[in-house]
């Protein structure tokens, strides 16, 4: 197989878009796409401060990576979730991302969990849900709130994900599967800024997760190869495998379901429109993050429970 920029052999085959580059060109070739992606989606300008929410991994690595050889300002959020599963599965993530920073000169916050609220997402998880295992959802919720905490607090205009095509396909498919209306209209590239949220953008929402990997490993980024140890079992990766027989089938299955959903919702051809209002969003009396909730938003009315026990 050879590169079908110079002809020399190629270092990696997509099938999907029915090309093959060689590591030099393959390297040009995702920073290219990803601004292609930035513009097309109108995720950010260049004089706009963006935090990277950094975990360790590949693809938030890749990312911050890809923003800083394109010349964006671009810092790193770490958040450290006292996750460990038997291999030190936090600090291991936290070694390998403060590693990255200090190597490329970036600046990187750091946010202890357990230091700044006292409790641990493990411990969160369990009294939040009295053993019964849901690890992902007290996870999820708490990056959330502190993502846009610090994108808040620290006066940056634009929050970064890594977010992979696989990431974005599997949540797609599963919204899908349960008809989550309310997730299927919020899903998308850019989650816009309103009423003290941060606006939220998935630069790499069109590589696949192979990609990424290739990219990473070209560029020699040192990244955290386990999967977080509560991951097992969950529900999104089987999404994910259902998915990527689907795509050993037929090359390009995942791009052309994930585009042709972000085509139908921009032409407003998605047949799953609601009619009644966003809920009112208003300061939490304690955080003072936008919430729909009576008093607490969901954060801290965790933080709460937790504190009583």
């Amino acid at each position: 197989m050879k590169c079908r920029k110079c002809g020399e052999k190629a270092s990696i085959n997509m099938r999907q878009h029915r090309m093959a580059l060689c590591k030099d060109h393959f390297l040009e070739w995702i920073p290219e796409q990803t601004e292609r992606f930035i513009k097309k989606y109108g995720m950010f300008a260049r004089d706009e401060k963006i935090l990277v929410a950094v975990s360790g991994g590949k693809d938030s690595l890749a990312l911050w990576d890809i923003l800083t050889r394109l010349g964006y300002e671009a810092d790193g959020l770490y958040l450290g979730l006292g996750i460990d599963g038997g291999i030190e599965y936090s600090a291991e993530s936290q070694r390998l991302t403060e590693e990255f920073a200090r190597a490329r000169n970036l600046k990187l916050h750091v946010i202890d969990i357990e230091k700044e609220y006292g409790h641990s997402i493990p411990v969160f998880s369990e009294i939040s849900f009295r053993g019964k295992d849901k690890p992902c959802s007290v996870c999820g919720l708490t990056k959330r709130h502190e993502m846009n905490r610090i994108a808040r607090d620290l006066g940056y205009d634009v929050l970064a994900t890594g977010h992979n095509l696989d990431d974005e396909a599997a949540v797609l498919f599963g919204n899908t599967l349960q008809w989550s209306a309310d997730y299927l209209l919020r899903q998308g590239p850019v989650l816009e800024s309103k009423e003290g949220l941060a606006r939220k953008v998935k630069p790499l929402c069109r590589f696949y997760e192979r990609e990424m990997t290739a990219y990473s490993i070209m560029r020699g980024i040192e990244y955290i190869y386990e999967e977080c140890p509560f991951a097992e079992g969950a529900t999104q990766i089987f999404y994910k495998e259902t998915l990527n027989q689907l795509e050993s089938a037929r090359p390009g299955v995942k791009l052309t379901f994930y585009l042709r959903f972000l085509e139908a919702k921009q032409s407003g051809d998605l047949f799953i429109q609601k009619d009644e209002k966003p809920p009112q969003l208003h300061p939490c009396e304690r955080c003072g993050q936008p919430t729909s909730a009576p008093n607490l938003c969901s954060f801290c009315r965790m933080l709460e429970k937790a504190d009583a026990s």
